[in-house]
């Protein structure tokens, strides 16, 4: 399937519906099997098995869900810009920051997303760190 923008805003759509729906395997099935995932203030991983670790790290440690959703596309469909709100419960403690205590916080990020084959082959995500850190009391 070639993108285009209409099919690329359905398949990120879904990729975030999954999300909110805490179903992983649902949007590892979305992603290619090299897919390159870089994440806010860390390193670049690449491929689906370490995508899926990375998301049993963040079930772990947070409880999150996305709103007010706004997906923006280029002409061919292949790059993808997304404007979300993340609505969370930081319920526990992630490596060296704060101490959990289910926290919440309502953080605005965004993420830009490559579509090559049908499937997401790029994922970055971006929020700031430092206003996270002030939301849950650091």
């Amino acid at each position: 399937m070639n993108a285009t923008p209409s099919n690329s805003r359905q398949l990120v759509q879904q990729y975030y519906d999954y999300f909110n729906q805490q179903n992983w395997e649902g949007m590892l099935s979305l992603l290619s099997n090299d897919v390159v995932h870089e994440v806010n203030q860390g390193g670049v991983r690449t491929g689906i098995a370490l995508y899926r670790e990375f998301l049993a790290h963040m079930d772990a440690c947070y409880q999150e869900t996305l709103s007010d959703m706004v997906i923006m596309t280029d002409e061919s469909g292949a790059r993808i810009a997304c404007e979300f709100v993340v609505n969370g419960v930081y319920k526990s403690t992630d490596g060296g920051l704060p101490e959990a205590a289910g926290q919440t916080y309502t953080l605005p990020a965004g993420a830009f997303l490559t579509i090559a084959e049908g499937k997401i082959s790029r994922v970055t995500t971006y929020y700031n760190l430092a206003l996270w850190l002030k939301l849950v009391g650091a």
